[in-house]
């Protein structure tokens, strides 16, 4: 286990805010990344008069707001609970459920069951930020999921993305997830070595494997054959758009479908549909919120998109021209399609360049690699799948190609060593970045 200096994370929450250069920031935690209009409503008028009027989208499906004043936390938190987006002060930092997108209602029943069973739970407060389950198949490298099978059926439980074996009905899904939360708090101090403990369960020395032991045994499960990893069936990392510093080992690359996989008017399980549309480096500003307030549900993303859901068919259409005409893109043929970005200036105090305003300048349709844009050498919200970096200096940019850290299977990856920069041509100015980031970004 790399060791901490800390048992305790800094994921900013609603109640624990997180000090930034632009002021303070609050995440606000979405079970599956679900919220109602009126909720974003609440979110848009707390935005407005707390911060700096804009929400940001993160990698894991939650809503941030920046620009807060210290003395308005008490203010917030009241209004935040009075809209149902804080259930539980001692459990706010641990609500992290990640699930598909378009989930039919069974999944989406799933989801709160374990949300409620998590606040329910005094012990799982004890969790770190950065625990995450997850029901369905998704984009992240989750610490437990319950994925269920291509023809339903029982639900496979995986541990930092492994299978070992651990299999549960519909009704012992929810009881499964607590238990291996569980499971990984007792093993997580049983490993402590006089030092700060894990964080993450793949930190643990033989995670997977002795925490689905202590799991099998308290609820008496026999493991079942283990099925090889594959490719999660999910949009790519590649059509991340947004701000935010997710763990390395969040993002996981899932394959590459077609950038319209999830844009535009889908299909749900359900017979409904929903209009999908990418969010410009994930920061949601008042114009989009006020045509988002009117629909029923809302999901957001983990790639930083927002889908309105459960819409009769007769109704997608508008809904989509009302989107567009908001300024959220919902056709693959976007330039915001595949660009992602820091925070940058002002948010952050080590960021060289004002990242998302040097993006919005020179992006443009490519059919190629993603591209982010960092403020510094840390280039915080990276995709992990292979990319195009274009990262500040003192002297302007440089342009580099990623191959990045995923493995492409749900589980652990290993990070690949970094490329030279494009060209050798040293730092390029904001006024020449447009054409050599569209160069880069080519097959």
């Amino acid at each position: 286990m790399t060791p901490r200096s800390s048992d305790t994370d800094a994921c900013p929450g609603a109640l624990r805010l997180h000090a930034a250069a632009d002021g303070m920031l609050a995440r606000v935690r979405l079970p599956g990344g679900m919220l109602s209009g009126a909720q974003l409503r609440s979110l848009r008028e707390l935005a407005e008069e707390f911060g700096d009027g804009c929400l940001e989208l993160t990698s894991r499906a939650n809503l941030q707001l920046r620009a807060l004043k210290p003395d308005d936390a008490p203010a917030l938190a009241a209004r935040l609970r009075s809209a149902g987006l804080l259930p539980s002060p001692t459990h706010d930092n641990v609500r992290n459920i990640a699930a598909p997108p378009l989930p039919g209602s069974p999944l989406r029943a799933l989801v709160g069951r374990l949300d409620l069973a998590i606040q329910a739970d005094a012990a799982l407060a004890a969790l770190p930020g950065k625990f995450l389950f997850a029901i369905g198949r998704v984009p992240l490298a989750a610490d437990v999921a319950a994925v269920q099978g291509a023809g339903g059926g029982l639900f496979t439980i995986r541990l930092a993305g492994e299978d070992t074996g651990l299999r549960a009905g519909f009704d012992e899904v929810v009881p499964a997830l607590i238990a291996t939360a569980h499971a990984f708090l007792a093993e997580r101090e049983a490993q402590r070595s006089g030092g700060a403990a894990a964080w993450r369960l793949r930190e643990l020395a033989g995670g997977p494997a002795r925490v689905s032991a202590r799991v099998a045994a308290a609820l008496g499960l026999t493991s079942a054959p283990v099925e090889v990893a594959t490719p999660v069936g999910a949009p790519a990392p590649a059509d991340l758009v947004g701000v935010d510093a997710p763990d390395p080992h969040d993002l996981i690359e899932v394959g590459a479908p077609d950038p319209g996989d999830l844009i535009g008017v889908v299909p749900q399980p359900d017979g409904l549909v929903a209009v999908a549309a990418l969010v410009p480096l994930g920061r949601l500003d008042g114009v989009p919120m006020r045509v988002l307030e009117d629909a029923g549900l809302l999901v957001v993303t983990p790639w930083r998109g927002v889908v309105v859901a459960d819409l009769a068919p007769e109704a997608a259409e508008a809904w989509a021209d009302r989107l567009a005409g908001a300024g959220l893109a919902v056709t693959p043929g976007s330039s915001w399609s595949g660009v992602t970005a820091c925070a940058g200036r002002p948010g952050c105090a080590k960021s060289l360049a004002d990242v998302r305003a040097d993006a919005a300048a020179a992006s443009r349709f490519v059919d190629g690699l993603p591209v982010h844009w960092a403020g510094c050498a840390r280039a915080c919200g990276s995709p992990s799948g292979p990319h195009v970096r274009a990262e500040a200096t003192a002297g302007g940019y440089l342009i580099t190609r990623r191959p990045g850290s995923g493995s492409g299977l749900v589980g652990p990856s290993t990070a690949a060593p970094e490329t030279p920069r494009i060209g050798d041509r040293g730092p390029i100015a904001v006024s020449g970045l447009e054409d050599a980031i569209a160069v880069a970004r080519r097959p």
